[in-house]
Formats: C-alpha cells, structure tokens, sequence
C-alpha cells in the first residue's frame, strides 16, 4: 500500500509542476502488486486504469495526499476547473472526480482530447471497472459532463484494501441478511430424490462453465440458476439453501420481504432493484422466504391497484430472469406462486414430511449421544419419537425442550417421559393432540 501512495504523490508533483510550467522529473511507471491484489484473479490493469483506482482510493487511505488540489486560481479567486472536485458532506478532504483524473492521468495536460476520451472510457458503464464493480463515476447532474461525478470505489475493494472481509450493511438499502448455519451438507436429512436433485444443482454451481463449454449450450442457456422450494414448514428449505451456499463457497442472503413489499406505487420495484444490483456481481445466493408474499398469482386487471400489482410480477420476472447468480423461492404452497415463473425456474423441490424412517434418522442425529448413553434402550426411544409425525424444525423444539428439562432437574438422562412430553408440546402447538394424551 505505502509504495502505491508514493508512486500517486510523486505523479500528483509531476502533473502540477508540468501545469504550472515548472520544471518537473518525469514520474516512473510502477506496477503496483498490492492494487492488483485487490482486483479479480488475472484481471490485466494499464497504468492509466490503475491510477484512476489509486486517486478513488486515497481520500480512505491518505486523503491529505490530495490537498494539492485546494490551491487557488488566482486570476479568478476561485478553485481551478481543471482539478475537478467534489464537496463532501462531513469530510474536510478532496475528493476526486473524472476531471481530476483525466488531470492526474494527462499528466496535467487536461485539454488533452485523446486522453480525455480515454478517461470517459475507462469511466463508462462498459468498462470492466463498471462491469466488475471495482468503481464508478457518479453523482453528475442530469445533462452535466460524465467527468464531473466523483470516483466511488466498491465497498468490496474498499475492504480488501483494509484486509477485511466483505459483508454489506442490513438497511435500507440493502433489505437483505446473510445467513449461516454450522452444519454440514452431511447433516441434511432428505428422501434420497430430493438430495439427488440437490446434488445436480450443487454440480451446477460449481461447474457450470465446464458444462456450458464442453456442451456448447451457453448460447441458449443463460447464466445463474432460479430454484423453487416448497412444502410444509420445518421441513428443511432454508436450511438446505443455507448448506447449498456452504458446500458451493457462496454467501446466502435472506431477502427480508418486510422491508420490500411496499404499498407506495413503485417502490416495491425499487426496493427489489436495490438487492438485485448489489448482488449482480457477487457469487451469492438470494433466498426469499415465503416468497408467495412478492411472488404471487396475478388477478384480473379490474383496478389500477391489479394493474400495478401485475407490473410488479413482470418486473420480478424480468429481474429474476436477468439475474446471473443463484435465486430460491421458499413456500408452503406451491399453488400460490404465479405460473409465469415456473418457466424460468430451472427446478422446483418438494420438500415432504419426512417419515418415519427419516424422523428416526433426525431425532439420532440431534439428540446429544450423553442423552442416549443414560437411557436403558436408546433404540426403544428413538423409535418411539419417530412414531409421532413432526417436521425436522419441530423436533429441533422437541429436543431444546427436553434440553431445558434436563437441566432443570440436573440430569444428563433423557427418560420416556421427557420426550413424551416435549413432543406433546409440538403437536399441541400444531392441533393435532393434547400433550396429556402423548
């Protein structure tokens, strides 16, 4: 980092000497290890493109390397238009923009017309900076020259700058959480169909370049993958796309709906613009829960509120098909999502009531092995507890209730009638028995 800064500082010195017509000592050309080290793997950076990453950089590593930029034009009393400049809201600093790039980069020749194409270039919407999120030119006045904006480097980069990890801020702005769990892909328990088709998706995932270049179908199939989950609740669905993301090193993002769905026409649209921008350039999953909320049939158009609510549709269709990572859709009920998506999702996974033979499976597997070894025949109770019908998150209740009896009673044996009751608790909960009667 500290030789980037130098190199930057000794081009600033050449540019204003050579402006004002002072003798000045050409600026050597450095390849700087450390910004490459910031960029996508292989990713190739000219000098010019690197020391326009260097300028959006520096106000977050060394802003008073730019305080050069303050002087005076003197023959007007104001600051010169060359330099560019923009005026935060709270930082004292300066703050670059496209015309203080094209200074830096023309080596204080602005009116250089074949570099300051180059600078618009390299600060378009085409360039990989742009493309690839690294930074952008923003800010400028409808009808005000691209180069009046101000170089925003990507919170991605501004990270790796810092050597930390990336992880975008739950707000507003960003309506979505990420979402973990400390499991493994060994610990889902699922009907043996259900895993194999998770199992193609996850080779997807990891391979799908191979797969579209060794069948040649990337001319008909677009990138990214769009999943439907649905089935009764507690039966796995956020689990498994939170071990899907695991096992194919992607982060999950929990899209919250809440925040979202908005009653103001356009703003719903607006919101789902926010997540999908973010995330166009990341390897990530976005799960939406209960996605029925968002995702939901179209109605007749018989009022302006059908007529907006229907737009809202085509706009998430449109944005879901367009989306080049991962998308899940969770419900409980396939029937209330629109037919219109079906199309685009390239798998829709049921998620059963597991039976019998997997609740024997999820109950050996959640309860502490502690518990078992106390009990006069584990077996006996573990086929007891697979004999009541629950869902994969009821029985986690069930054990943390049994958790919390035993502790109460300072004992480390899980008896029939723990378990009995815990399960009693469960079913209560759902209507489908009384705990007296378990």
């Amino acid at each position: 980092m500290t030789e980037a800064i130098t190199y930057l500082q000794r081009q600033l010195q050449a540019a204003f000497a050579r402006f004002f017509g002072r003798e000045y000592k050409e600026s050597e050309v450095m390849e700087s290890r450390w910004l490459r080290s910031l960029l996508p793997e292989n990713r190739k950076i000219t000098i010019e493109e690197q020391t326009i990453l260097l300028l959006a950089l520096i106000p977050h590593l060394c802003p008073r390397t730019l305080d050069l930029f303050f002087l005076q034009n003197k023959d007007l009393d104001r600051p010169h238009t060359e330099f560019g400049g923009w005026k935060g809201t709270s930082h004292l600093g300066f703050l670059p923009t496209g015309e203080t790039a094209l200074f830096v980069i023309s080596g204080g020749a602005p009116d250089n017309g074949d570099v300051r194409r180059q600078t618009i270039r390299i600060l378009g919407k085409e360039h990989w900076f742009h493309k690839e999120n690294v930074l952008r030119c923003e800010g400028q006045g409808d009808g005000e020259p691209l180069l009046s904006g101000r170089l925003v480097v990507s919170d991605e980069i501004l990270a790796k700058a810092f050597g930390t990890d990336y992880e975008p801020r739950y707000d507003a702005s960003f309506p979505a959480r990420r979402i973990t769990t400390p499991l493994s892909w060994d610990d889902l328990v699922l009907p043996y169909n259900l895993r194999e088709e998770l199992d193609d998706i996850a080779a997807w995932l990891t391979h799908q370049n191979e797969i579209t270049e060794q069948w040649r179908i990337g001319r008909i199939v677009k990138p990214g993958y769009r999943c439907l989950f649905y089935g009764p609740p507690g039966t796995g669905k956020t689990l498994t796309a939170m071990l899907l993301g695991g096992r194919n090193g992607m982060d999950v993002y929990r899209v919250d709906l809440s925040m979202i769905v908005s009653k103001y026409i356009g703003e719903t649209e607006k919101n789902l613009a926010k997540v999908f921008d973010k995330a166009q350039h990341h390897n990530w999953i976005l799960f939406f829960d209960e996605a029925d909320a968002l995702f939901g049939q179209r109605t007749e158009t018989n009022t302006s509120n059908d007529r907006h609510a229907n737009q809202e549709v085509a706009y998430l269709l449109q944005r879901i098909e367009d989306f080049p990572g991962m998308v899940i859709l969770a419900t409980n009920l396939k029937e209330n999502i629109d037919e219109a998506f079906f199309r685009r999702f390239q798998s829709a996974l049921y998620f059963p009531m597991p039976d019998e033979r997997l609740r024997y499976l999820l109950w050996k597997q959640m309860l502490p092995q502690e518990w078992l070894d106390g009990s006069e025949n584990s077996d006996e109770l573990l086929h007891t507890a697979a004999g009541y019908t629950l869902s994969g998150g009821s029985i986690v209740n069930a054990v943390q209730n049994c958790a919390i009896k035993l502790y109460r009673k300072k004992s480390a044996v899980l008896t029939e009638k723990i378990l009995r009751q815990a399960i009693g608790k469960e079913l209560g909960k759902e209507g489908k028995i009384t705990q007296t009667n378990v």
